[in-house]
């Protein structure tokens, strides 16, 4: 089958309006007397809350959001469907509890908070669960885009993975958080159009049937031994969205707490009402008559249910809807990836390069480390997703360490200061323990922990995730109650405390002694000078 050189053009023409955006935004750059790396992680705070809604919008509503939808939809139905509400009422939550306190605190990476509590070895830990998220999470969708433009366009599979990839690096690269965050807008453009241009000419092609007619199996339904594993699916859905970067990026670059709230709700909202089309396309996947297509069944029963989106417009649309649908499709993966390794980048630039390894950095020095390290993470994602066959697995178990380890750690960061870094290690092994317990079906990899109602043929179903994620909380308060108590009280040496957790709280303790020192004196000395001031005008 030969190329289609109309896709392919096209294509290039969609990457090419998306990099000379990225390069636009780039020498937008205003650097308001603050540093680079204040600009080049949250573009100087001076993202107003139009482009934040849009590029909130567009990371949400990535590559995995709109083809796992329709998969979803194919497969198991709207009910086991729960990305698009857990994260409707995610996005909710975070900007109802997190963002304005996270932005008025003025910090540069969700990793600040953990820097400011615990030690290095607790935010280096932080930093490989989120890191792991991070590339696994855009290797899965990288190799999803490969694979579509393999069956729409019928290039090869590796081309097109590196091609989509270097052009998200490059212009990522030039402009860090201005170019994502106008390029977004752009891709969300192209997403919306492309999409919903193509839902009327699925909807109404003679071989796709009533989605009505079909509704119970689109709908789906929860078997009540079932119950326990969906509750914790969606729990792991709604609270797993809160912890993640490419999040708190958008968060921290308005220009006010009240803003940060605004783009995180509304953001809520778009990328709630943006899962229409693939909704309504995974309805027609099950109702359409797969006989008469190329690939002569469905998808699902072909072993290829993440391709339901592609396949369904490449068979049931005209050519030119097909390939403007899978421009949509490209642009949700790049506007995915490029919050991912941005996100990644920075948190490795800021808080482990400069924090604990080059304190005295110039900011010079610190963009090209940040460039360095969005070309190294997206080469990794890369590589990755070209040859590792086991890509989505390993984005699921990562998910959920994000979802297990980092969640419980970020509240007890922001909400719980008598944490420290004993019960964050502790909290962080308990829950790694907890979560690889109960094994991985899609990595193959056993359970050797048996959780209540577990059988061979349906796996876990107690809700272990959110059982690992509260049982971390629990350890990571309770064990530090404990330290805190042991050592602040005497009953063990200082010397024993090898994690710093005294030394460090009697740290913050004589800096913010000393920083109300100096406002006193300061305040004091303004007063003096008034005084004076009015005695000589009596005078």
């Amino acid at each position: 089958m030969a190329i289609n050189l109309a896709g392919l053009l096209t294509l290039m023409g969609f990457y090419i309006f998306i990099l000379v955006v990225g390069i636009l935004a780039s020498r937008r750059k205003k650097n308001q007397g603050t540093s680079l790396m204040v600009s080049s992680i949250v573009a100087d705070r001076d993202i107003n809350v139009i482009v934040g809604i849009f590029t909130m919008t567009a990371t949400t509503v990535g590559g995995g959001y709109i083809n796992g939808t329709a998969e979803s939809i194919a497969t198991w139905g709207l009910v086991w469907t729960l990305a698009p509400f857990g994260i409707f009422i995610g996005l909710i939550l975070g900007g109802a509890i997190f963002a304005k306190k996270m932005r008025d605190q003025q910090y540069l990476t969700m990793l600040d908070p953990f820097q400011e509590q615990y030690n290095s070895l607790v935010v280096f830990l932080m930093y490989l669960a989120t890191l792991c998220g991070d590339v696994f999470w855009t290797a899965s969708i990288l190799s999803a885009l490969g694979t579509s433009l393999s069956v729409i366009i019928n290039i090869n599979l590796s081309i097109a993975v590196c091609t989509s990839a270097a052009v998200t690096i490059l212009y990522t690269m030039i402009g860090q958080m201005i170019s994502v965050a106008y390029t977004d807008i752009a891709q969300l453009i192209l997403i919306t159009f492309g999409l919903v241009l193509s839902v009327p000419f699925v909807l109404t092609n003679s071989e796709v049937g009533d989605i009505g007619q079909y509704k119970y199996q689109w709908l789906g339904s929860v078997d009540g031994r079932m119950s326990g594993q969906w509750i914790d699916l969606f729990i792991a859905m709604t609270f797993g969205t809160i912890p993640w970067q490419s999040y708190f990026q958008r968060v921290l670059s308005v220009r006010s707490g009240q803003q940060a709230q605004v783009l995180s709700m509304v953001g809520a909202v778009s990328a709630l009402v943006l899962v229409t089309p693939s909704l309504l396309i995974g309805a027609a996947a099950v109702s359409a008559n797969w006989n008469s297509t190329s690939l002569g069944m469905s998808p699902v029963l072909a072993g290829k249910a993440s391709m339901v989106l592609p396949y369904v417009l490449h068979e049931f649309t005209p050519q030119p809807v097909a390939i403007l649908g899978l421009g949509a499709i490209s642009a949700a993966v790049m506007s995915s990836m490029d919050s991912a390794i941005l996100g990644s980048s920075s948190m490795f630039t800021h808080n482990i390069y400069r924090q604990l390894f080059r304190k005295q950095a110039s900011d010079m020095e610190l963009i090209w480390v940040q460039r360095l390290s969005i070309f190294v993470i997206g080469a990794m994602a890369t590589v990755i997703s070209i040859f590792v066959p086991v890509i989505y697995g390993l984005f699921i178990l990562a998910a959920d360490v994000v979802f297990v380890i980092v969640l419980p750690q970020l509240i007890c960061a922001v909400f719980f200061k008598f944490t420290n870094s004993y019960g964050a290690t502790l909290g962080f092994a308990v829950g790694l323990l907890l979560r690889l317990g109960a094994g991985e079906m899609t990595l193959n990899f056993p359970e050797f922990i048996r959780y209540p109602g577990f059988n061979v043929s349906d796996g876990q179903l107690f809700p272990f995730r959110t059982f690992a994620m509260v049982v971390s909380f629990l350890i990571i308060c309770i064990v530090s109650v404990v330290t805190n108590f042991v050592f602040k009280r005497g009953y063990a040496p200082e010397k024993c405390d090898i994690l710093g957790c005294v030394v460090k709280s009697r740290n913050m303790y004589a800096l913010a002694t000393r920083k109300n020192l100096e406002n006193n004196l300061l305040t004091s000395s303004v007063n003096t000078q008034h005084s004076d001031l009015s005695q000589n005008t009596s005078l």
